[in-house]
């Protein structure tokens, strides 16, 4: 299973939100690319990248930070947030994305999409499948849909999506446990490589992650508190 510490962009700094709200953002390091060095440092290899300004005005905004990071660092870098056009997407790309989290835009415009990823290929687009109450949301979180988490995934596996990151809104940055029984009924329900994000509070539940079947998990909050310690990451990665 894959570890993915989380690093989100505001202003062009490292922050964390609770439960997706802005107002709840608090910095944890003023030199992103400073965190994803240190992440590397550690041998991990992967590095989930949000552009929260991006997020909220449906444009990407932080495309210097992933540049500076995929420049300075050899992560594996999946990036989302802002997303909306070919533009936007080719940017990312330019700047140094690995792969990209098609999100909001996957609810708004499905055939373009579905161009994204014969374009792109499977292996360079995830589905962002972000839920609160089972119900997709969109805008930076902002916006609900009426899409059901899993018709949505079960949607996009349909037009060849093999990785998804689903994240259970009410519980990102909590620390307060991940949504185990949402994530055991995605994998029950759709052959999927799912990648588990919100809630991680302590390594047991990287554990559990694993043993439910989860691809990778997303980490956030539960570093940056000092929760998980990144040399307990190292000794995981080591030992997988």
């Amino acid at each position: 299973m894959r570890i993915i510490p989380a690093i989100d962009i505001i202003d062009g700094k490292c922050v964390r939100l609770s439960k997706g709200d802005y107002r709840t953002k608090k910095i944890y390091n003023e030199n992103p690319v400073e965190m994803a060095k240190e992440f590397e440092d550690f041998g991990i290899q992967f590095l989930h990248l949000v552009d929260l300004d991006g997020a909220k005005s449906k444009h990407i905004v932080n495309h210097k930070v992933l540049e500076s990071i995929s420049r300075e660092t050899s992560l594996q870098i999946d990036f989302g947030g802002g997303l909306k056009t070919l533009k936007d997407i080719e940017t990312a790309f330019d700047a140094g994305a690995n792969q990209i989290t098609i999100g909001s835009i996957a609810v708004q415009d499905p055939e373009f999409c579905y161009d994204l990823i014969k374009k792109y290929g499977i292996g360079k687009i995830i589905l962002g499948a972000d839920c609160e109450n089972r119900k997709i949301k969109t805008s930076g979180w902002l916006k609900e849909s009426n899409k059901d988490v899993i018709d949505f995934i079960l949607q996009y596996r349909k037009k060849g999506i093999e990785q998804v990151i689903c994240t259970d809104i009410s519980k990102d940055g909590m620390l307060e446990g991940p949504s185990m029984d949402l994530y055991k009924e995605i994998l029950d329900n759709v052959s999927i490589q799912l990648v588990a994000s919100g809630g991680i509070s302590g390594m047991m539940d990287v554990y559990n992650m694993r043993e439910i079947g989860c691809s990778g998990t997303i980490i956030g909050k539960a570093i940056y508190e000092g929760k998980i310690t990144l040399k307990e990451l190292q000794n995981f990665i080591e030992n997988a």
